[in-house]
């Protein structure tokens, strides 16, 4: 008996639920293939974000050593060991001005969201003209209409 023997045989019902099981396991399937992939993408980003975050430190220890490196350097130059560490140190100072120099230029640059403020403003005019909908009126007075009262949810 060939498959188009069988799917004869069987009712349009089984045919559905046929159809419906094997379309939810392919779900399911690419489903566990996806999470899989998720899983290898964040373990490789969780290694090399240790490794950058290690280079980060072992670059940060460095930098003593290397102002160390710097100074003696310059002192068997002939200089005394005193000016020496000035010089370097005030050349971290240069560094850190400049630096701080064009942060300042960036920062002077940013401004403020102009396109998103205009676009408040303007919803806000149309909706200062808004006319409430008008309550229909009834012959009952104010005071006997019903009361909203608040429920606290716990």
């Amino acid at each position: 008996m060939s498959a188009a023997d069988q799917g004869a045989e069987r009712s349009l019902g089984q045919l559905v639920a046929s159809a419906t099981a094997e379309m939810s396991a392919l779900v399911h399937d690419e489903i566990a293939l996806a999470k899989a992939e998720l899983r290898q993408d964040v373990k490789r980003a969780g290694i090399g974000g240790t490794a950058i975050g290690v280079a980060g430190v072992l670059a940060l220890f460095s930098l003593p050593v290397l102002s160390f490196a710097a100074a003696y350097g310059i002192h068997n130059l002939g200089l005394g060991l005193a000016w020496c560490f000035l010089i370097v140190g005030v050349a971290f100072l240069l560094i850190a001005g400049l630096a701080a120099l064009f942060a300042m230029t960036k920062f002077k640059k940013v401004k403020p969201p102009e396109k998103s403020i205009a676009s408040a403003k303007q919803t806000a005019a149309v909706l200062g003209t808004v006319k409430p909908h008008p309550r229909p009126v009834t012959g009952r007075p104010v005071s006997d209409r019903p009361v909203a009262v608040a429920r606290s949810s716990s």
